[in-house]
């Protein structure tokens, strides 16, 4: 049975799953009913970082234009331009004994492409959801559900994983962010 977790807590994901190395994460939303005239195109990303939270080169960056890092340890599985159907939207694959070691965190986020072109954020956003899946098995091992309301925002780091004392953990952060992708790759220090 999976874990649900609430913002901002952690949890053991390799300690409580020994020889887990390979991870798929999902994630997964679904847009309220509203009459802007334009698709919702929600992207999934990863942002592999040091210890400080920073990438130490733009192609720790995983995304729909680069969906592999170069270590081979996150493959992004492809853009989804509409949300439709049920279940994961986007999923990323993460193999955990890839990861550089100068890799301390990976965090997971969700942004609005072209939000403000389109007048879009994400209070037009619901059911939103993070999941990490052995990969293995296919049992689900963690799930956060963002239950806040995002009015204004645009990007969402939803999760993270991090190393802690040799295992893996994982955080439920929740963190939105007005201006979109840029202001996420600002964050992590990609360049823009």
């Amino acid at each position: 049975m999976a874990v649900s977790l609430q913002k901002g807590q952690k949890v053991d994901l390799t300690k409580g799953n020994p020889g887990l190395t390979k991870i798929m994460v999902g994630l997964g939303w679904d847009t309220n009913k509203y009459d802007g005239g334009h698709d919702f195109d929600l992207d999934a990303a990863a942002f592999l970082t040091d210890e400080n939270g920073r990438v130490t080169s733009d192609l720790d960056f995983v995304f729909y234009n680069n969906l592999q890092h170069p270590s081979g340890s996150v493959v992004h599985q492809g853009d989804n331009l509409t949300g439709e159907g049920e279940g994961d939207d986007e999923q990323i694959l993460v193999d955990l004994s890839l990861v550089p070691q100068n890799i301390s965190k990976i965090a997971f986020t969700v942004t609005i492409h072209d939000a403000d072109v389109r007048g879009q954020n994400f209070g037009q956003v619901s059911n939103a959801f993070i999941r990490v899946v052995n990969e293995a098995t296919g049992i689900e091992l963690i799930r956060y559900d963002l239950g806040e309301d995002f009015s204004i925002e645009t990007a969402v780091v939803v999760g993270e994983l991090y190393r802690h004392g040799g295992e893996w953990k994982f955080n439920a952060i929740g963190s939105g962010f007005q201006g979109g992708l840029a202001a996420l790759c600002r964050n992590f220090g990609v360049n823009v």
